[in-house]
């Protein structure tokens, strides 16, 4: 059974005069699967004598699928999206110079995953009239109608609300603020503005760079050169993964009505994915001189952004579906390898007490020892050194 939302011209091969049949919102109708099509498509609808096309009874839409619920709060928090972002702010939280807290490192994973989803969600609200002209989101839940819109934006308040409540309460203020503004910077100013100018990738790549910042300040409480370096390989990684990405979807977004480099301008896309493509390796190098890592991470990971890089300028040059495809499938690899390499190299690791803190006790305890020797010179020796 296929559920059509609107109205819109569907291929059949009914024995029916014409050979575009108009089926309506709400309307169950069986049409007749190709080839490639889902075996579970029903057969075509029986055909009267007087060539009369028998649908089958009006099913209300939205309609739900007993049992799915769970599977359709995946689909709608885009979790292989949120799981990429959860990684991120472990990793930012893993890298700070503080010590490694088990309550406040689930609670900020947890809190900057419910924000995530709710953000997710909102977006597809949002997009669903859009959704439905481009094939890699045409069978999104709210499109199909498996949720109903008001049953999205509640999964969205709700998870919305827990997730900032963990990440103040769990971890502090400034990583709440964060995740906060994240929320709105992707709801409120990307998502409208991805049918506007293309300025909206580079609006997406900052929402894609604040959650490393939200690991680290959930575990260091503030932000430093470090957390930025960080947050600077994200938003450097943004754009040749996702202008590959877009590259082979030129004809979705132009025809869902979306301001893509790809679409409005090709030129700058491929030279945008190439320069930033080199950024990060220029980033990789300074991880050190900041004392992010260790000296070695320059090194290990000079292989690694010098293949990244070469994929990008092959689609520069090229421009074609094979390069577009393999820069976007080795972006999947690239980041995770880099995160790993950060985490391997770290400079230094606090497992029991933040960074510096043991220091400040030395010293503190040095600068006592010396007030009282000082203090012993000036005082008479019976009251220095006490009663014998």
């Amino acid at each position: 059974m296929i559920l059509f939302k609107g109205i819109r011209r569907v291929q059949t091969q009914l024995k029916t005069p014409v050979d575009l049949v108009l089926i309506r919102y709400s309307t169950a109708a069986t049409v007749s699967p190709s080839p490639q099509d889902d075996k579970s498509v029903s057969p075509l609808p029986p055909v009267s004598q007087s060539g009369k096309v028998q649908f089958l009874p009006w099913v209300p839409s939205p309609y739900t699928i007993p049992g799915k619920t769970f599977s359709q709060y995946k689909k709608l928090s885009k979790f292989r999206l949120t799981s990429l972002v959860v990684i991120t702010a472990m990793g930012g939280y893993a890298m700070a110079p503080a010590a490694f807290d088990p309550a406040s490192f689930a609670m900020c994973t947890l809190g900057t995953g419910l924000v995530s989803a709710a953000a997710n969600a909102i977006n597809q609200y949002h997009e669903v009239p859009f959704d439905s002209q481009m094939s890699r989101t045409k069978n999104r839940v709210l499109v199909t109608g498996q949720m109903t819109p008001l049953h999205a934006v509640t999964f969205a308040a709700v998870s919305a609300t827990a997730g900032l409540s963990m990440l103040y309460f769990g971890t502090n203020g400034l990583t709440a603020a964060l995740g906060a503004g994240n929320l709105f910077l992707y709801t409120t100013i990307y998502t409208p503005m991805k049918r506007i100018s293309i300025v909206n990738t580079w609006v997406g790549s900052i929402v894609g760079a604040i959650p490393p910042l939200m690991g680290w300040a959930g575990c260091a409480g503030t932000l430093d050169a470090g957390a930025m370096i960080l947050a600077g390989v994200l938003y450097a990684w943004q754009f040749p993964h996702f202008n590959a990405l877009s590259w082979n979807l030129r004809p979705d977004y132009s025809r869902a009505g979306y301001r893509m480099m790809a679409v409005t301008n090709p030129g700058l896309c491929r030279r945008t994915a190439l320069r930033y493509s080199v950024a990060i390796a220029g980033l990789s190098v300074m991880a050190p001189v900041l004392d992010v890592t260790n000296y070695w991470f320059a090194l290990e990971t000079l292989p690694l952004n010098a293949y990244f890089a070469y994929l990008a300028y092959r689609f520069y040059e090229k421009s074609d579906s094979g390069s577009s495809r393999k820069l976007f499938r080795f972006s999947l690899i690239h980041l995770p390898a880099l995160m790993l390499l950060f985490l391997a190299n770290k400079k230094e690791w606090y497992f029991s007490k933040p960074a510096g803190e043991e220091k400040k006790k030395d010293s503190a305890y040095i600068a006592i020892k010396q007030s009282a020797s000082s203090l012993g010179n000036v005082l008479p020796v019976a009251v220095a050194e006490g009663p014998r």
